[in-house]
């Protein structure tokens, strides 16, 4: 059985850890591959490497980062599909699906490439009599990411490209459970030219998170999960003196008027719902049918969600994959049965699901739920997978309290033909990112990821121009040149 080492230093390393754990094939059921789970002194391995290698990468020039930032661009577009079969495989979402991960994570690859116009500082001529004042931004050390499973390429590279070329050495910490392709990124660097240490993995579970969290030689730490996990890493990395970024979780609402195109609502309702198994923090879950707009949507909600073919990520033909594990699958098919048992009404059963030649994989169908309430567990937990619970309204202020109301606050959507509706809802819906007829509003690299309440502790979103900020700190000089 194949292991999948550490990467430190430039090679792929054991460490000093004989425990492991299974990785497996969701469309199968079956592991052929085991992942080794870092101690406490792997974790200190890879940070004096890392340590090491911030002295010489910190003093390089912008053009030759940047050189390597190009080179690694290069190398990610050419080894496309390769890196997406390996999320497939390990994930369980389409191939397809892949492909666009690794698209939207190569975006902040090439926005970071643009770090000669985006590091630079500002100058003030003449502030007193012979004074002049200017600042400059510095990388902070030893940064490292800890990263969900749902998007194994595309989250880690939302920061590590920017930790680096803004000066900084990284240390990446993957979900064990589909762990292969942050190791086939760092071999991706290293062809790049990029010098060992800049860039180190260590896998691993909670004996790795928290070695990581407590290391006095690690600067700041970036995290994305659920909202208890980003709470417990914000509140330990803080009380170690870190810079921690943390995103939680979401219960995204898409709110639809009757005045929209309620097939184009429908569609994108049904792609941003079920896309990747539901298992997206930007996925939406809830749909806010606003008035007259209920009964027609579900009506062509209930025919599209039917059309969905489930099956192995790895066919062209699938539109939907299995959940990650036996574990998620059951959660999910546990949230429909108990959502009946409160009350709703089930319109589509995904439960029960078995494809040909892959009984033993993780499949579940897409569910559609309606007459869901705000009590009811379906609305209230995220169940981070393919149900769409619909929610019905009167008014387009009932379905921005809605919003307001729930904990959470990362994305949501308006899907309207008036401009009016579309403006008031987006000036008073308090939420990170949202969409006017965009059901997944995730913003371009060069803007900032993140969202408001329960789905962003502490302050800091990633990429973009907050992402810069969150991996350096500036100097402020004051100069005079007296007379002699």
């Amino acid at each position: 059985m194949t292991t999948i080492e550490h990467w430190i230093n430039g090679a792929a390393t054991a460490g000093t850890s004989s425990r492991t754990a299974p990785v497996f094939n969701p469309a199968t059921g079956l592991s052929s591959t085991r992942v080794r789970l870092a101690e406490t002194t792997d974790v200190d391995t890879a940070v004096t490497a890392a340590a090491t290698a911030f002295e010489s990468w910190s003093e390089s020039s912008l053009s030759q980062r940047t050189k390597v930032l190009f080179a690694f661009r290069q190398l990610l577009v050419e080894h496309e599909e390769e890196l997406a079969r390996i999320i497939s495989a390990e994930h369980g979402k389409t191939v397809d699906d892949a492909r666009g991960e690794t698209a939207r994570g190569r975006e902040v690859v090439e926005y970071a490439c643009g770090l000669g116009d985006i590091l630079k500082g500002s100058f003030s001529d003449q502030v007193s009599t012979g004074v002049d004042v200017h600042n400059f931004r510095q990388p902070l050390g030893v940064c490292a990411g800890i990263t969900p499973f749902n998007f194994p390429a595309m989250v880690p590279l939302w920061m590590h490209p920017v930790a680096i070329a803004t000066g900084n050495t990284f240390i990446l910490k993957p979900s064990e459970r589909d762990p292969s392709a942050a190791n086939f990124v760092a071999r991706l660097y290293t062809e790049a030219g990029l010098p060992d240490g800049v860039f180190n993995v260590v896998h691993g579970d909670r004996t790795a998170v928290d070695a990581i969290l407590d290391h006095p030689g690690i600067a700041a730490v970036s995290f994305v999960g659920s909202t208890p996990i980003a709470k417990y890493v914000h509140e330990r990395g803080t009380a170690h003196g870190k810079r921690v970024q943390a995103l939680g979780g979401a219960k995204n609402h898409g709110v639809v008027m009757a005045d929209a195109d309620l097939d184009f609502a429908a569609k994108h309702l049904i792609a941003a719902a079920y896309g990747s198994a539901g298992e997206r923090c930007m996925a939406i879950s809830v749909a806010v049918a606003v008035g007259e707009a209920a009964d027609p949507l579900i009506e062509i909600l209930e025919r599209k969600t039917r059309q969905i073919k489930v099956g192995p990520g790895n066919n062209p033909t699938t539109d939907m994959g299995p959940l990650v594990t036996a574990a998620a699958q059951e959660r999910v098919e546990t949230a429909v049965t108990t959502a009946a048992a409160q009350g709703a009404t089930i319109i589509v059963d995904g439960r029960g699901l078995k494809i040909e030649g892959h009984e033993d994989g993780f499949f579940t169908g897409p569910s559609l739920l309606d007459h869901v309430t705000t009590e009811m567990d379906a609305y209230r937990e995220e169940i981070f997978g393919p149900v769409l619970a619909v929610v019905r309204v009167d008014t387009i202020d009932e379905a921005i309290t809605l919003i307001n109301t729930n904990p959470y606050g990362n994305g949501t959507a308006v899907f309207t033909s008036d401009g009016e509706t579309a403006r008031r809802f987006q000036r008073n819906v308090n939420v990170g990112m949202i969409g006017i007829n965009v059901p997944v509003p995730v913003p371009m690299s060069y803007y900032s990821f993140g969202g408001w309440k329960d789905s962003l502790i502490g302050d800091s979103p990633v990429h973009g121009p907050e992402g810069i900020r969150f991996y350096t700190r500036t100097k402020v000089v004051t100069t005079r040149w007296p007379h002699r």
